[in-house]
Formats: C-alpha cells, sequence, structure tokens
C-alpha cells in the first residue's frame, strides 16, 4: 500500500519542486545570515554610529519583537492571498530595508531600517515552510526538510566567519549589503520558478490577528527586559498582563469564531503537541548557546571573531551528517525515535560543555559541538517534520507561523532565562573587591583590567563557572525535551502529511 501510494504520489509531483527548494533554502538563509552577522558587528557599529548600550540593545530586539508579533498573522496572510505572492513582498521589503541600513548614520535610523526588516522576515519565513509541505510529498518530505535545515544550520555557523570578515574588509554596512544580491536571486527565481499557492477562501479574522499581535509582540518584550527590569516588577508586570490578557483573549476568541484564523483543534493532536512542546524546551535549551559559548571561545580563549566563527565548523559538518541519518530514518524509525535520539545526543553535548575550564582548549568544545550538531540534525527536522505532518494543506501559511512562533518564543525566552542566570552567577562568583563594571560581564572585566592579571584570571574562571551551571540548565531542558517527546507524541512510524492534511479540520483529533 505504501509502496502504491509513493507511484501514485511520484506521478503527480511538481518537476521543478528541487528548484523550488532552492529557492526556500535561499530566503531562509538571507533571514539566518542577517541575524548572527549582526552580533558580530555590533562593536564596530556601536563604535562607528556612537550607539549606547540601551540603543544596541533595540537594535537587535527590534528585529525580534516584531518578527514575533507578525508570524500568525502573516501566516494567515499567505493561506487567504497566496504564499509565494507573501513571500516575495516580504523577500522586497526585507532586501530594501537591508539597503537602506547601507546609508544609515544614526542608531534611530538603524532601528527603524531593523523594524522594517522584522516585517519582512515574518512575511518570508512561515511561507517558505508552508510552500515545502505543499510541494513536497511525504515520500520526499524528510529530505526536503533535512536540506532546508542543513543550509539553516551552515547560514547559523557561517554567517559569523562572514561578518567577521566583512568588517575587517569593508565597514559594518556590508553586512546589510550583503543581503541584496540573495534577496535579487530568490525573487527572480520564486517568480520564475515557483507555483502560487493558497487556501479556499474564508472570513478574515481581523481580532484575531490583533489579539495574536499584541500577545506574541508584549510576551517577547516582557521575556527580553526581564535581565533588566525582572520579571514581575513595575513595567514588566504591566507587560506581561498585557501578554496574558490578548493571549487568552485570542485563546478564547479562535474557540468560538466561525473562521478562526489558527485552528487550535490542531493541540488536539499529540504528535502536534508534543512536536510543539519538543521544540519550544529545545529552543530554549539552545537560546543562549551561541552566545555563551561566542564569549567564551573570545575572551577566555581569547579568539579573534573569525577564528570564533570557525570554530563552529563541527556544529555545521556534523549537522549535515544528522541531517542525512534522519532524513533516511524518518519512514523507517519514525520521528519520535529521531527526536528521542537526537535530543541525547544534544543533552550529551551540553553534559560536555559544562566540564570547560579556563585552559580547556579546543578538542572538548570541538567534540561537543559535534555531538550537538549530529543531535540537531536528526531532532530538529523531525520535530518540525511531526508538527507540520499534523496540519492540513488549506493551514499550511498559519500552521508553518505557528511553528515558527512556538520556537521563536522559546529561542526569547532562553536567551531571557539562559542570558540572566548567566549574568547573576558570574556576578555573585567575582571577588567582592572587583570593580562594579567588572561584575555585570566578562567583557566589562577584560575592559577595566588594563593589565591586571589577577582580574582577567577571576574574570575567566567565573565565567566558565557560570557557564557551567547556564548549560546545565539547557541541559536539563533538552533531558525534559526527549521525555516528552516519548511520552506525549503517538506511534513509532512518521505520520502521512497526505493524510492529515486531506483530514477535515474537526476530525484532527488524537487516536488511540
Amino acid at each position: 500500500m505504501e509502496a502504491a501510494a509513493a507511484v501514485a504520489g511520484a506521478g503527480t509531483r511538481n518537476p521543478r519542486r528541487w528548484w523550488i527548494l532552492i529557492v526556500l533554502c535561499l530566503s531562509t538563509l538571507v533571514l539566518v545570515v542577517d541575524s548572527m552577522a549582526l552580533t558580530v558587528a555590533v562593536p564596530a557599529m556601536t563604535e562607528d554610529i556612537g550607539a549606547s548600550p540601551q540603543q544596541i540593545q533595540w537594535i537587535l530586539d527590534s528585529y525580534v519583537l516584531v518578527f514575533a508579533g507578525l508570524l500568525l498573522t502573516s501566516g494567515s496572510l499567505g493561506d487567504r492571498f497566496g504564499r509565494r505572492k507573501v513571500m516575495i513582498i516580504g523577500l522586497l521589503l526585507f532586501g530594501a530595508a537591508s539597503l537602506a541600513a547601507v546609508f544609515c548614520t544614526t542608531p534611530g535610523e538603524v532601528i527603524a531600517v531593523r523594524t522594517a526588516m522584522g516585517v519582512g522576515g515574518a512575511l518570508i519565513m512561515p511561507s517558505t515552510l508552508s510552500i515545502l509541505i505543499t510541494v513536497f510529498d511525504e515520500v520526499e518530505r524528510p529530505k526536503a526538510m533535512a536540506a532546508w535545515g542543513s543550509v539553516s544550520m551552515l547560514g547559523l555557523v557561517g554567517s559569523p566567519v562572514l561578518g567577521g570578515v566583512l568588517i575587517d574588509h569593508f565597514s559594518w554596512h556590508s553586512i546589510f549589503f550583503i543581503n541584496v544580491p540573495v534577496v535579487f536571486l530568490a525573487v527572480a527565481a520564486g517568480l520564475l520558478l515557483m507555483p502560487e499557492s493558497k487556501a479556499p477562501w474564508q472570513k478574515p479574522d481581523p481580532l484575531g490577528a490583533v489579539l495574536s499581535a499584541v500577545g506574541m509582540t508584549s510576551l517577547v518584550w516582557w521575556i527580553i527586559e526581564i535581565p533588566q527590569h525582572g520579571a514581575f516588577e513595575g513595567r514588566g508586570l504591566v507587560t506581561l498582563a498585557v501578554a496574558v490578557a490578548s493571549l487568552a483573549g485570542f485563546v478564547v476568541w479562535e474557540n468560538t469564531t466561525a473562521s478562526p484564523m489558527v485552528p487550535l483543534v490542531l493541540f488536539k493532536h499529540r504528535n502536534f503537541t508534543g512536536g510543539s512542546i519538543s521544540l519550544a524546551l529545545v529552543q530554549i535549551g539552545n537560546g543562549g548557546l551561541l552566545l555563551v559559548l561566542t564569549q567564551y571561545l573570545q575572551s577566555v580563549l581569547g579568539y579573534s571573531p573569525v577564528k570564533a566563527g570557525l570554530a563552529f565548523t563541527p556544529l555545521a559538518v556534523a549537522a549535515l551528517v544528522g541531517n542525512g541519518v534522519g532524513a533516511k530514518l524518518a519512514a523507517k524509525t519514525g520521528y519520535r525515535s529521531l527526536i528521542l535520539v537526537g535530543m541525547l545526543f544534544m543533552a550529551a553535548s551540553f553534559g560536555l560543555l559544562t566540564t570547560l575550564g579556563t585552559d580547556s582548549g579546543f578538542t572538548l568544545p570541538a567534540v561537543a559541538l559535534g555531538l550537538l550538531g549530529l543531535g540537531a540534525g536528526m531532532a530538529m527536522p523531525a520535530a518540525v517534520g511531526a508538527l507540520m505532518g499534523t496540519i492540513p494543506a488549506d493551514k499550511a501559511g498559519v500552521g508553518s507561523a505557528l511553528n515558527d512562533t512556538i520556537g521563536q518564543a522559546g529561542t526569547a525566552l532562553g536567551i531571557a532565562i539562559l542570558g540572566s542566570l548567566l549574568t547573576s552567577t558570574f556576578s555573585g562568583r567575582m571577588p567582592e573587591d572587583a570593580p562594579e563594571q567588572a561584575k555585570q560581564s566578562i567583557g566589562g572585566a577584560m575592559a577595566v583590567a588594563q593589565g591586571d592579571a589577577g582580574l582577567v584570571q577571576a574574570a575567566k574562571e567565573a565565567f566558565t563557572a557560570s557557564m557551567s551551571t547556564t548549560l546545565t540548565v539547557s541541559a536539563i531542558g533538552v533531558l525534559a525535551a526527549a521525555l516528552l517527546a516519548v511520552v506525549v507524541m503517538r506511534g513509532n512510524k512518521a505520520e502521512a502529511p497526505a493524510e492529515a492534511a486531506g483530514t477535515p479540520e474537526k476530525e484532527l483529533a488524537p487516536t488511540a
């Protein structure tokens, strides 16, 4: 039966599907590269435009706020008006904002273009995954998702290296300009190769769109500001109240309106719920990992930005291997087994990283990053595949947006929790007589040390100890995700998305 279905499906496959996948990978790559390259450019940007720490924070966070807040709405727009159309509009907006960033000379201008880029990114991201699951059938989809995930991982690891090289030879503006030719290629290829796809027309849900945007923006804003303003004090409490009220109202409204923007009935499906929670927990665990390790490599081991970026090569190579293995095993072993094995590899990686010291060298981090890449390469596409496999074809856009929103919320929460834990633990382990600036971060300690070898060594030891504590929490989060994947997700075979896609929403209930 499965072989017959595969043969039947092969006859209706889009002959341009692999070219379409290249377009989707280019569209995703431009988002990943920009985000990571910007972190390398912050010091040069700060010096050039005279940005304060608060302004730099807004340059980084303005994108995340808008991106997370508009994901569900943009996914719904793609389903209604056309996923290719929405993706291309997003690419054009992202490219135009990137080009405008080349001419920015003040922090306010950079914040403005980053906000516009966030809108463009929110239009791009849900469309890429929704187009992927509508173009590829259940037989080829694991391979397509593995390729899509591999490109994202390569961009994540390679962009700090690219950013460092560009800044060394040009200026910080170049990290934005590099987006322009990639966007041009993606738009041209999309118009020439990609078919349009959209869901049957249904009544718009403007109230749901407003509630989701306000709720997600408030939630991410609250998460971002936890380290500076606390979680339950002053404006932090007000922001949290707005987030809870908006999201609660969104859930109530989506369950009562005749034309919901987001089919919350999907959460009745065990694979969707299990995949969602696992993805969120993994993203919480991974949230601050690259930031923490980058600081370790540069401030403790003394690597340059380019060398620190190159040090993540084992992560990229292993992730490619993991994606390849996962794509081959998905149909045989099922998503649940891949998620479990992959997450156990990831937890082992975090465990190794907790043993790092001030003189560990790079061998141990290289092994740990290899394990992390192998595990993430197997687990993450499988988690997304299990989640997306339960979504009807006419809800592919908003379903993809829901997947992205869960991941973004987990990442933001992870950065806030792990960043706050890292900072507080570092401060507590620094000598009491150390300057106040030195207690705030290892970068601050290096800046005020001025040849004080004792302070430098104390800062390195405090940082490695606080990093160990932080990564222990990350390991616990990943183990919890693995446990949930086993307990909540059903079956041990990859579910046929085509079957789920053809199932009416009212029938998407869990079965024994």
